[in-house]
């Protein structure tokens, strides 16, 4: 019996032992085995489906509607987007809008008059300083030479400063007594006979029966002669005149470009060739076109190098020439810087040896106190002063008057 109750509990204990094994054991198992929480993973990347070569589209090949077309394969022009294309009326428009606002010049009539306050500023040692020496109370010999040095600085020139103080002297003696007035007058009359009031200086510019006038203009280098030629334009289409341009300085850079810059301010069309091309055959084509056109006047602005090279002037030689193929040339106008004095004398006789020169145009007038070398340029030439130019302002060229340049220079 002791026996049996023995065995019992062994065998008791044996199957609680063995029990608490296996439950420890899945325990164990459960505490080792990895959390069951959802975790994100990145798929891996799908290799891309073999996709059999695009063919190629030449230009000019239909495509349809829908059909892949290679990067950077010429696009057909059908397939190509298109612009809409403009009305007349917008063409016009547009083309109003760029061309530059045509000016209206100011009138030629009695330009000089509204001028002469600047004139007079600057030429008041002429006109001021003589009659300030004619009125001192005793005329003696040292007077007369300071009137004589007075004219002779002003570029009168050695001859007419001998026949104005001549002719002042014969006067004062006979008139006695003289009063500012009276001395006024009397500088006034010797002046302006000086200069001559029997000239024709009226620009010729009046278009003829087969075709328009010719106006060649002439001069060095740095003159104002491109300027002048553009002013000369205004001062034409002022006068009611149809104008050409010929650009024939073909040699100066950027001397078609002004001139072409002034004509198109007052509506003139401008003829021009090449830089550096045949100034004569630039020439030719502008009267051509001015025939064309009907115009009243060509003005063309000749090549103005250095007066000293002899091969430059047979070239001014030659343009007139040329130009004559299409009918006589009207005028040859010089342009002279006053401010250059006697070489400006020196210049307008090497000119007129080339061509037959039928007016001057005075520039820069207003800066300077030369007012005389209107008399010695006029005696030195024969002919007789046109224009001149004072100032800078687009209007500040004027027919040459001389009553109102006397006044201008008695002030």
């Amino acid at each position: 019996m002791e026996y049996v109750i023995l065995a019992v509990v062994i065998a008791v204990v044996a199957i609680g032992a063995i029990t608490g094994l296996v439950v420890s054991g899945r325990r164990r198992k459960e505490l080792d085995r990895p959390s069951q929480a959802p975790t994100i993973t990145a798929p891996a990347p799908a290799k891309p489906a073999p996709t059999e070569p695009e063919a190629e589209v030449e230009p000019g090949a239909e495509v349809e509607p829908g059909a892949a077309v290679e990067p950077g394969a010429e696009q057909p022009a059908a397939q190509q987007p298109t612009a809409e294309e403009p009305t007349a009326e917008e063409v016009r428009a547009e083309e109003a809008e760029a061309a530059p606002a045509i000016e209206v010049p100011e009138p030629t009539a009695g330009r000089l008059v509204r001028l002469r306050s600047r004139l007079s500023r600057s030429q008041s040692t002429l006109g001021k300083g003589l009659l300030t020496l004619l009125s001192r109370d005793r005329l003696d010999e040292d007077t007369w030479e300071e009137i004589e040095e007075t004219l002779l600085t002003a570029d009168v020139g050695v001859a007419a400063t001998q026949e104005l103080v001549d002719n002042l002297r014969t006067r004062v003696k006979v008139l006695g007594t003289r009063t500012p007035d009276e001395l006024r007058g009397l500088l006034r009359e010797e002046l302006v006979k000086l200069i001559g009031t029997d000239s024709d200086r009226t620009v010729r510019s009046v278009k003829h029966e087969d075709g328009p006038a010719v106006v060649l203009v002439v001069g060095v280098n740095g003159v104002g002669k491109t300027t002048t030629t553009g002013k000369l334009a205004r001062v034409l289409v002022a006068d009611g005149r149809k104008v050409v341009l010929g650009a024939a300085d073909t040699f100066r850079a950027a001397a078609a470009d002004q001139l072409q810059t002034w004509g198109e301010r007052v509506g003139a069309h401008t003829v021009r060739g090449p830089e550096g091309g045949d100034p004569a055959s630039v020439a030719f084509d502008a009267v051509k076109q001015g025939i064309a056109d009907g115009v009243d006047t060509v003005l063309v602005d000749t090549a103005g190098r250095l007066h000293t090279k002899t091969g430059l002037m047979d070239e001014l030689g030659k343009v007139k020439r040329v130009v004559e193929k299409h009918g006589p040339v009207d005028e040859v106008l010089l342009v002279l810087d006053a401010t250059t004095g006697q070489n400006g004398l020196v210049q307008a006789r090497v000119f007129a040896e080339v061509v037959d020169i039928t007016g001057i145009v005075l520039t820069k007038l207003d800066g300077t106190a030369k007012g005389g070398i209107v008399i010695s340029v006029q005696r030195e030439l024969g002919v007789p002063v046109k224009l001149i130019g004072l100032g800078e302002g687009a209007d500040d060229l004027a027919p040459f008057e001389p009553g109102a340049f006397v006044d201008a220079l008695l002030g």
